[in-house]
């Protein structure tokens, strides 16, 4: 018999107290649990610290509160390397303490949505935790600028951070944090709607080794702001700088004669954006792997053709709401070497230009996976049809409003749509 209810089970009989270990070590915490209480020698087993590097308690956010918190840190101790909370609104600053007490050895942690945190945690972190590569406080609204400084001098090894949503934030908030925190590869601040571009030169004259950084709503950034920025972190991959209506072909220019190995940009409802922009950038950044250009609604079929011929890279470009977009484009982007081998995703709902003649020619993206359709009043079902019997593989969205039925028979009202009828 393998299992036993007492100690002297077979198991525990001819498998050392190590080997043991190592076998539990790849269980997840649910498992574990359900170990601990097979008997007492498994159960010291199971709730092991050294089983317990790895903590994801998002599936039972519910149901955790601090005192759950505060029981794993003082069972797990300096084993503890990655936390996530998220979601995990129940947790406060209290219990987030005796967690920094007890963990100063972690490096990830996750507080993704905790709202009842303040700057408290932050400065607990600071003062215990100064081994924290990457700190998620997305949702966490009562963040100050206060929090910002306290981890600038405690966690001066933090590679990752986001505040997103953290609309308490300011420029000052982000010099005390960029002065102490120079090793900052990934920094996220959607949503942070108080910063402008005096805080871009901020992060362009101590973050160097950026190469990552979200600027989602942003609304006050302007083509200054993002320029300093391009001039000091050469080294950017991803920039997102959806939201900010303000910037024009200078940001673009700017990108593209300082940041050469950008792979992904997300620019959505930049609507100032033109055809010269996107031109300068193609021919510079040839990494570009993503592309989110929604609502620039100046550009034209001439942007996909410098992107078919200098981008081969790319993998997934939205160009929803672009309304000048064309077939022609289509056919270059898909007779192009990123066309052949590397598009996956494609999006052109409210293109209206678009016509079933461009499915057509997606039928040679042999590796497409998804394709978005809605509202392309020119495309039918059986233009779909004809292109997913090529591709049978690929997703395609699309939405076909209803018809508008004929006008009654000697009545002389406007003609409606069916929804409007049923309304």
């Amino acid at each position: 018999m393998v299992f036993s209810n007492n100690d002297e089970g077979l198991i525990n009989k001819k498998l050392p107290k190590e080997l043991l270990l190592r076998i539990f070590s790849f269980l997840d915490i649910v498992t574990l649990c359900r170990c601990a209480q097979i008997s007492k020698a498994w159960n010291i087993l199971a709730l092991d610290g050294s089983n317990w590097q790895r903590i994801d308690l998002f599936n039972f956010q519910t149901d955790v509160e601090g005192r759950v918190v505060e029981n794993i840190s003082k069972r797990c101790g300096g084993f503890l390397r990655k936390l996530s909370l998220r979601g995990c609104i129940g947790v406060g600053d209290s219990s987030l303490k005796t967690f920094a007490q007890n963990c100063r050895n972690i490096e990830h942690l996750n507080l993704n949505g905790c709202t009842k945190i303040t700057d408290s945690t932050c400065y607990s972190l600071s003062r215990f935790c100064s081994k924290l590569k990457h700190l998620d406080l997305t949702s966490c609204v009562s963040i100050t600028n206060s929090s910002l400084k306290g981890i600038s001098e405690g966690c001066r090894h933090l590679e990752y951070l986001n505040l997103s949503w953290c609309d308490q934030i300011t420029k000052d908030g982000i010099e005390a944090l960029v002065r102490g925190c120079r090793g900052l590869r990934a920094l996220l601040l959607r949503g942070c709607t108080q910063l402008e571009d005096e805080a871009l030169k901020h992060i362009q004259n101590y973050c160097h080794e950026l190469v990552s950084l979200n600027l989602q709503s942003c609304s006050r950034v302007t083509d200054e702001g993002v320029v300093q920025i391009c001039r000091g972190c050469h080294r950017l991959q991803a920039l997102c700088l959806s939201g900010c209506g303000n910037l024009t072909d200078a940001s673009l220019t700017a990108l593209a004669l300082n940041c050469p190995r950008l792979q992904i940009l997300e620019a959505a409802r930049c609507s100032h954006l033109t055809d010269a922009g996107f031109t300068l950038l193609a021919r510079n950044c040839h990494d570009l792997e993503k592309m989110d250009l929604e609502e620039c609604i100046l550009i034209t079929d001439s942007t996909l053709i410098q992107l078919s011929i200098h981008c081969p890279k790319l993998q997934a470009l939205s160009l929803s709401h672009c309304e000048l977009i064309t077939d022609d484009g289509i056919l270059h982007l898909s007779n192009s070497p990123c066309g052949h081998e590397r598009l996956r995703v494609l999006e052109l709902d409210n293109c209206l230009l678009i016509t079933d003649v461009a499915l057509e020619h997606l039928e040679n993206c042999r590796g497409l996976e998804r394709l978005e359709l809605y509202d392309c009043q020119q495309v039918t079902r059986a233009g779909i049809k004809r292109m997913r019997a090529q591709l049978p593989h690929v997703k395609v969205h699309a939405y076909f409003a209803p018809v508008t039925p004929p006008t009654a028979v000697g009545g002389s009202g406007q003609r409606l749509c069916r929804c409007c009828v049923i309304l």
